[in-house]
């Protein structure tokens, strides 16, 4: 038997969260739409041929490394949004805030357009950026 085609695609984004109702609430506000086959201990966003899903960091350490607080069972990430034009950039940082996180860098001038970071409740950090180089479908999908 062959070995199979490890393909450069990232099909679901984990985030282990301390509250998973809270978490999901919160990006309900930013208007995402949970998936119907969420349950109360793992819920999923649909972000367009991807996955957000959140898992109590509790239980992502008892999947991961076996327990937590064992090395390794958490990371740093920083996810990123690409807005569509640069005055977008302050308003989603905004809508983020309103909803319960909390602004890490406000929107900001940069050399390749404009860009800030949110924290959601649980600390994970996001990024909202702008870049006229950035490409994007017809249905906001990111062409590299």
């Amino acid at each position: 038997m062959s070995d199979p085609v490890f393909r450069p695609r990232v099909h679901i984004i984990l985030l282990g969260v301390a509250d998973v109702a809270r978490s999901a609430a919160f990006y309900e506000a930013l208007g995402w739409q949970r998936a119907p086959t969420s349950h109360a201990g793992f819920v999923k966003f649909d972000l367009g041929g991807m996955a957000l899903a959140l898992i109590s960091k509790t239980d992502l350490a008892k999947d991961a490394v076996g327990q937590p607080g064992d090395p390794g069972a958490s990371s740093d990430l920083a996810l990123i949004y690409c807005a569509e034009h640069p005055d977008d950039v302050a308003r989603l940082l905004a809508k983020a805030e309103r909803a319960g996180g909390s602004i890490v860098k406000p929107a900001t001038r940069t050399q390749w357009g404009t860009a800030g970071y949110f924290r959601d409740p649980d600390g994970h950090l996001f990024e909202i950026d702008h870049e006229e180089v950035w490409v994007f479908d017809r249905e906001h999908h990111l062409v590299v």
